[in-house]
Parts: structure tokens; C-alpha cells; sequence
């Protein structure tokens, strides 16, 4: 039970927080893995490399101590928490693991004099409350996921039966049930989890559905990241045939109903999630602006499919900016202000979805935001640890 005393010991840690929780946090994690082999499969190494997993926790817990008698204030973080995990199969098995290396981490890095007995009991029982909040929510989208038709609970076998090269670096995946059951329904922009055995060791990772479910397969479509376990993987050594687990799809990035113009902005491999929404879109009559962004014509997937939609449907107008000189394109350069000014709807009063590197997606909000469109309808997803725009 968290008292209000507890409360007001959490809330006084902030200022430690602001300036110590990356450290804090990256103890946290280093000894976590090290001595807790069975959840390392739930990490991505490469985010731990470069910090920014620590960084997003850190972030997470520090937002948490800030509001911890007013968690309605965290807005949309729990949700998105909720979903990762999901898509993961975290279970409540895994919440202790994480609290009492969490507790040692704090005992360890602030040292005794600040990490008293009373404020790791503050911290022991906000832990407490946020896992009962996380487990019971996780608990009811399992329930739910399991009950829905083609539905299921943990991981289900399911057989690639396609590759196909997107473009230089990126190759779609096509996966069916081994039982050739039904499927679960995925909305647009959704993920779904994936379970492999690399070199005997298990991993697992989200990627983004870049198309419906209406054909009663996953798709995923991949970029190869230079030193990247998981994609590096698939795409030199998973083989039509070969089997793996999927988790459930998940998220909560998605489409929402709207008559309002639609716009969808991409940078690289953050196309994929806005393709299903392109697919969902156009069986209404909005009208949709597809704004894509690449280096290059040979690294710009799907550019064949798009086109060849908008010739199919008026409601669809597309724009291609290439940042280098080659394929044509309608503007060579980074997308800028005055570029998207031309691109975007006159009328504003606009749904606008953009994924793409954090950089991009950190130009794109400031872009959207000084060009009028409402920041409550201005949406973006990372596809790793989530981070400040």
C-alpha cells in the first residue's frame, strides 16, 4: 500500500533522478542481464550499446516519481508500456526480477545516506503500485487477445511462406499459422512480436505489420541495420519454410476513425506501419497526402505499390523527397518547412502520422506545429525505446 508518506519520499528523489537517472538506471540494467539470463531475450543489446534504452527508463521512472499522486498526468507513457510488453509477453513472473534489481540499484548508486531504509520502502511500494497497475492491465489484453477469433495467448508457430526484396535494404517477410487456423485481425499501424533462436541463444523483438491481415498472413518488412542481430538474421539466414513463435499484434499507434484529410509523413524504414493505415484509409473518402523520405530511389521501398494506388485513387496524392540526386523525385533534400507547407492539405484541421529516425520525426513536429495543424492530431511511434521530441 502506497501511504502519503511514501508519496512525498518518491516525489522528494526527483531532483536526484534529474540529474543521476541515466546512471542509476544503466547500473540497473548492467546487473540485471548479467545475473537474470532468462529476461535478456526481452532486451535489444544495441539499444543497452548506445544508451538509449537506459536513457528511455530513465525517463519513465523519472516521469513516474514526478506524478506519483497524480498518475493520470503520465498521459499516454502507460499505455504505450502496456503495449510493448505485450507485444513481448511480459509476465507477472518478470516484475520481481525487475524491482528488487531496481531497489539494489538505487541502494548502490545513491549509497546509504541517501537511499535510507524509508526511501527504499517508498520506492518498494511505488514499484508495487506501478507492477499491480501493468500486470492487471497486461492481464486483461491477454485475456482479451486469446478470446478475439483467430486469436491466441503467448507464442504461436507460424511459417514463412514468402521474401520479397523492397529495395536495397529492405525485405518483406510473409508468416502463416502452422495449424492454417484463422488469424487475429491487426488494427493499422500495430506490431507484432517475433521469438527466435540465434545461435542457441532466444531473442525476441517487435516489428511494425506494414500490411492488413485481410489475407490471413503477417507481413513485416525489415530494414538490414549494419551489426543488427535480429535483422541481419533474417535476412541472410531465416528461409521460406523455416518456423518461428509470433506473439499476438499490439499497439496502440494506430489509426484512428476520421473524415478529416489524412497525412501520412515517413522517413526510411518508418514507411512500414503507415503503409496498413494507407491500405485502411483509402476505403473511405478522406483525402490522404503519403509523404515519403529517403536517401535514394534504390532505398526507397514500396514506391511501385504507392504509385501505383494513387493512380487508382484521386483521393490519394504522393510525394517523394530523396536527400540525395538520382530516381526522380519531388524534392531532392531534407524535407523542410517550406517543402511540407506545399505538400500538406490547405485546410489545416488535419490528421497528420509520422514515424522515421528520431531526428526526422524531431523536425517534422516542430514543421507541423509552425505550419498550424494541431498538436492533439500531430502522432509519431518509435520503433525503439521511446524518447523526447
Amino acid at each position: 500500500m502506497l501511504t502519503a508518506q511514501d508519496r512525498a519520499i518518491v516525489k522528494s528523489t526527483v531532483p536526484l533522478l534529474e540529474s543521476g537517472g541515466e546512471a542509476l538506471i544503466t547500473h540497473f540494467y548492467r546487473m540485471m542481464l548479467s545475473e537474470h539470463p532468462e529476461v535478456r531475450s526481452m532486451f535489444n543489446q544495441a539499444n543497452q550499446a548506445s544508451g538509449d534504452q537506459p536513457r528511455a527508463l530513465a525517463t519513465g521512472v523519472l516521469m513516474y516519481a514526478r506524478h506519483i499522486d497524480q498518475l493520470d498526468q503520465l498521459g499516454d507513457l502507460v499505455a504505450r508500456i502496456i503495449n510493448k510488453h505485450v507485444a513481448l509477453q511480459i509476465l507477472p513472473e518478470h516484475y520481481p526480477i525487475v524491482g528488487s534489481c531496481l531497489l539494489r540499484a538505487i541502494e548502490e548508486v545513491l549509497g546509504s545516506d541517501i537511499a535510507t531504509p524509508q526511501v527504499l520502502a517508498a520506492w518498494g511500494a511505488a514499484y508495487n503500485q506501478l507492477a499491480d497497475i501493468l500486470i492487471g492491465a497486461e492481464a486483461a489484453i491477454y485475456d482479451e487477445k486469446a478470446a478475439a477469433p483467430g486469436g491466441w495467448r503467448g507464442g504461436r508457430e507460424f511459417t514463412l511462406v514468402s521474401r520479397v526484396q523492397e529495395s536495397a535494404e529492405i525485405t518483406s517477410f510473409y508468416f502463416r499459422p502452422v495449424d492454417q487456423q484463422a488469424i487475429l485481425d491487426c488494427a493499422p499501424g500495430q506490431y507484432i512480436g517475433l521469438k527466435l533462436i540465434i545461435d542457441g541463444e532466444e531473442v525476441r523483438r517487435n516489428y511494425s505489420l506494414s500490411a492488413l491481415a485481410q489475407a490471413g498472413h503477417y507481413r513485416i518488412s525489415v530494414k538490414r541495420e549494419p551489426g543488427g542481430v535480429v535483422s541481419n538474421f533474417l535476412h541472410d539466414r531465416l528461409h521460406v519454410g523455416d518456423t518461428l513463435e509470433l506473439f499476438p499484434p499490439a499497439g496502440e499507434f494506430t489509426l484512428a476513425p476520421s473524415d478529416k484529410p489524412l497525412v501520412l509523413i515517413s522517413g526510411g524504414v518508418g514507411i512500414t506501419p503507415t503503409l496498413p493505415m494507407l491500405e485502411a484509409a483509402l476505403a473511405t473518402q478522406r483525402p490522404i497526402h503519403f509523404i515519403h523520405c529517403a536517401r535514394n530511389g534504390d532505398v526507397h521501398a514500396f514506391r511501385t505499390w504507392v504509385d501505383d494506388l494513387a493512380a487508382q485513387h484521386p483521393q490519394l496524392q504522393r510525394f517523394y523527397c530523396y536527400a540525395e540526386q538520382g530516381a526522380p523525385a519531388d524534392h531532392v533534400g531534407l524535407l523542410t518547412e517550406d517543402v511540407l507547407a506545399r505538400w500538406l492539405p490547405a485546410d489545416r484541421d488535419l490528421d497528420a502520422y509520422f514515424l522515421g529516425p528520431k531526428g526526422f520525426m524531431a523536425a517534422v513536429k516542430r514543421q507541423l506545429k509552425a505550419l498550424g495543424v494541431p498538436e492533439n492530431q500531430s502522432r509519431y511511434e518509435f520503433f525503439g525505446p521511446a524518447a523526447a521530441l
